[in-house]
């Protein structure tokens, strides 16, 4: 039986689930997947818990989906894959207690999506939050952004894949605060305390009514949308090539790919624009 790569730490507010796979900066296993909706179920479940914070163990709350692990070679076999990537993160979105993301390090994919699922997110001063995925020929799994920020910034950090810093995160309203690293665990501590004060039968209906209003906005239909289009994008020629490089070479060689490919267009770019720009005459 493998060992557990969801740790759970009871607090006097509630608890605190510590994504455990620190030598894969937490990235989102299959078993990391189930473990952690089995532990938000059971937190939800549990009348003495109050708030359920989210954490990572070692240099990072999340880098994402684990890309290691055997990727599907159909559109079907994508979508039932992506359909329970949704769902996972879906229960915390669901979860009528609030929950409270507490980031550092890289945050990023379905890790970023895992934390906009949370009702709040607390983000030392070091992370580093994005949806790369676009460099390697996918997309978001969980359309949560736009809703968050709205279309315009969504459209440039999902365009681009770039990473924004925590000031950036907190400037254009994707995290709630940003703290000093050495300080991050007591701040969620405190934020956690403050949500525990509120009674659950005034709690949870408040949270059910807020997601309600993204529901009327028509987030679960973009849900379901994006998870169809995305099935086809996951069989694009750049999602295909990245995923055969894992499996002949291994991930840090289809990382490397990927970056070298997106470097090299950006090189040619600024290198036409130069062109472009010199003396007529």
């Amino acid at each position: 039986m493998p060992d557990a790569v969801v740790r759970t730490e009871p607090a006097p507010w509630g608890v605190r689930l510590v994504l455990d796979r620190p030598d894969k900066l937490n990235a989102i296993s299959h078993q990391l997947r189930e473990e952690l909706v089995a532990a938000i179920s059971a937190a939800a479940g549990d009348e003495r818990i109050r708030v359920i914070a989210i954490a990572g163990e070692g240099r990072a709350f999340c880098a994402g989906y684990d890309l290691a692990e055997n990727a599907p070679t159909t559109t079907k076999g994508w979508r039932d894959v992506l359909a329970e990537d949704v769902e996972a993160t879906l229960a915390i979105w669901r979860c009528p207690k609030p929950v409270i993301a507490q980031v550092h390090g890289y945050c990023l994919a379905g890790g970023l999506e895992l934390a906009m699922a949370c009702d709040l997110i607390v983000a030392s001063d070091d992370a580093q939050l994005g949806e790369p995925e676009i460099r390697f020929g996918s997309a978001p799994v969980t359309l949560l952004m736009p809703f968050l920020l709205g279309q315009k910034k969504t459209r440039e950090l999902l365009f681009t894949g770039d990473l924004v810093s925590a000031d950036e995160a907190l400037k254009i309203g994707l995290v709630n605060r940003v703290v000093p690293r050495a300080e991050l665990a007591a701040a969620v501590d405190a934020l956690a305390d403050r949500l525990a004060r509120v009674e659950p039968d005034v709690m949870a209906p408040t949270k059910l009514m807020l997601n309600r209003a993204m529901e009327f906005a028509g987030f679960l239909e973009a849900l379901a949308m994006g998870l169809d289009v995305q099935s086809f994008i996951n069989m694009s020629e750049s999602s295909v090539e990245f995923n055969e490089i894992v499996r002949r070479d291994g991930l840090k060689a289809a990382l490397a790919w990927r970056d070298q490919r997106y470097d090299e267009r950006l090189a040619d770019s600024a290198k036409r624009a130069g062109e472009g720009s010199g003396d007529p005459g």
